[in-house]
Order: structure tokens, then sequence, then C-alpha cells
């Protein structure tokens, strides 16, 4: 049931499956470039995640005070310092409803950040 859930969201919002229990998903314009959300389920767990920023774009602290508002995702960064967005629901949880939550507030957190990026660049 949560495999055809998150088929069910993925393709009905132009994404595709790459593997079993694998998705990609491409959003064209996030904040002034594409977003590319990997979807994976597996072990019991449902997990989006996508590159939101190279490293040095947005101060780290920024991000920890995001978070702290943030449902259902978190911002996290690689030893490199690139900013990923994270989210998670158990499978017991996935229906189509709740896919579709996950990739909104994923989508919508990316799009503040990058917006905010944007912003400070024309600033500087």
């Amino acid at each position: 049931m949560a495999n055809e859930a998150v088929q069910a969201v993925v393709t009905g919002a132009g994404g595709r499956r790459l593997a079993d229990g694998e998705w990609g998903l491409t959003v064209a314009d996030v904040g002034g470039w594409p977003l590319d959300v990997g979807v994976r389920l597996r072990r019991g767990v449902l997990r989006a995640q996508a590159f939101v920023a190279p490293a040095g774009a947005v101060d780290e602290h920024e991000l920890l005070v995001r978070n702290r508002g943030l449902l259902l995702v978190r911002f996290a960064h690689t030893g490199s310092g690139d900013v990923w967005l994270v989210g998670e629901v158990l499978s017991e949880h996935v229906s189509a409803e709740s896919v579709d939550r996950l990739l909104g507030v994923l989508v919508q957190a990316a799009a503040d950040v990058r917006t905010l990026i944007a912003q400070e660049a024309a600033r500087s």
C-alpha cells in the first residue's frame, strides 16, 4: 500500500520510478533553479531528500533556527558543507496525503532558503 501511495503522488507530480522503492522528481523552479528530490521507501521508512544549496551559501545558524519551525523535514549538511533537506515518514503512516504533505513541506522549505540566498546575493 505504501509503494502505491508514493507511486501515485510522485508520478502525478511528473516524477518517475527509478528502481523498486525509489523515485525521482524534479520541480522546475524552486527559488530560481530546479530542485531534484529523491524518494526512497526502505526498511519501514519513507525518506525524501533534496540538495538545496552549495557550501557557504547560507549561514548554518540560520538553518538551525529554521529547523526549529519545520515539521517532517530538516536541514542537514554534508561534510563538505552542502545543504540538503531530509524528511522521513514511517511506512505505516504513508498515504497519498502524507506523501503529498512531506513533498510539499520539503519543496517549500527549499524555496524559502533559496529565496533568502538570492535576496542576500542581490544586496551584495
